[in-house]
């Protein structure tokens, strides 16, 4: 049946990602509320009782607004770095934690993540790609620059949610202050369009099927200007924008074509039950 995917917020007002299959799901960050998270999930067509975890990929606010509340609400495991997990204010329960490193490969019940370190200004964050029966989904958001480890991942995916946050001339002509645009487009924020694009021309594999652009700034970017800057490398790839403000859609996402072998990541297999700080 393949993964069910969707974006149930994207962007600097929170962040949260939906991978699963007809069993089980994962969240990658939850960064709106416990309550809004539940609404939307269910507005979906999708029981909250099929996710069984939440990857943490860096500590900032709208990545783990709705953390705490979800994983105690749901006894949900949470895997994240000692980095993230050092700068964090609010934090889950100590039984319901999980440190990886940044470089790793996780086994979760019916998933395998992989993650790598991304260029971002936060603790030890990283990117994440998750596989189920051949198929890979990537999240790659919150990108200071494209690195040669992001590059190999994404020419492995079938779908991915790929940052493109700002128009750079928005950006340098926009309201913001000096120190605030040079913390966006210095080498440790977020990725422009015209990057994201660049990865996109470049390294987009031609089995991919669904490309959803995420992580637009309000205030430096416009939908419809990424939308029209991507379609024409759209490919066979569906290409959609991620709402600031709404989940969805709900794509479904099958595993057709020959898949890019990746690197071999040290390797973890956790139960779906083990709930143990480790």
């Amino acid at each position: 049946m393949g993964l069910h995917i969707a974006a149930i917020n994207s962007g600097s007002n929170g962040n949260c990602y939906y991978i699963g299959t007809q069993h089980e799901a994962i969240l990658v960050d939850a960064g709106i509320s416990c309550k809004e998270t539940e609404r939307r999930i269910d507005a979906l067509g999708l029981s909250f009782s099929l996710v069984k975890a939440i990857w943490v990929t860096h500590e900032h606010i709208d990545h783990i607004r709705g953390l705490e509340q979800l994983s105690r609400k749901y006894d949900l495991p949470v895997f994240l770095t000692n980095g993230t997990l050092a700068r964090m204010r609010q934090r889950p329960e100590t039984r319901n934690l999980h440190l990886i490193e940044a470089n790793s490969r996780t086994c979760f019940g019916e998933f395998t993540i992989d993650t790598f370190s991304k260029y971002h200004d936060a603790g030890d964050p990283f990117s994440v790609v998750v596989e189920s029966k051949g198929i890979r989904v990537g999240v790659f958001t919150d990108l200071g620059r494209v690195c040669e480890s992001l590059k190999q991942h994404f020419s492995g995916c079938h779908a991915a949610f790929l940052e493109a946050n700002y128009d750079g001339e928005m950006l340098e002509k926009g309201r913001y202050p000096y120190h605030l645009k040079h913390r966006i487009r210095g080498g440790n924020g977020h990725l422009s369009n015209t990057e994201a694009l660049a990865l996109v021309k470049e390294h987009k594999p031609a089995y991919m099927s669904h490309l959803i652009l995420a992580h637009l700034s309000a205030e430096n970017n416009c939908p419809q200007i990424v939308q029209q800057l991507f379609d024409p490398h759209a490919g066979t790839a569906e290409i959609t924008v991620a709402s600031r403000t709404a989940a969805g859609p709900l794509w479904q996402v099958h595993g057709a074509g020959k898949v890019k072998e990746e690197p071999v990541l040290p390797l973890r297999r956790i139960p779906a039950q083990q709930l143990t700080l480790f």
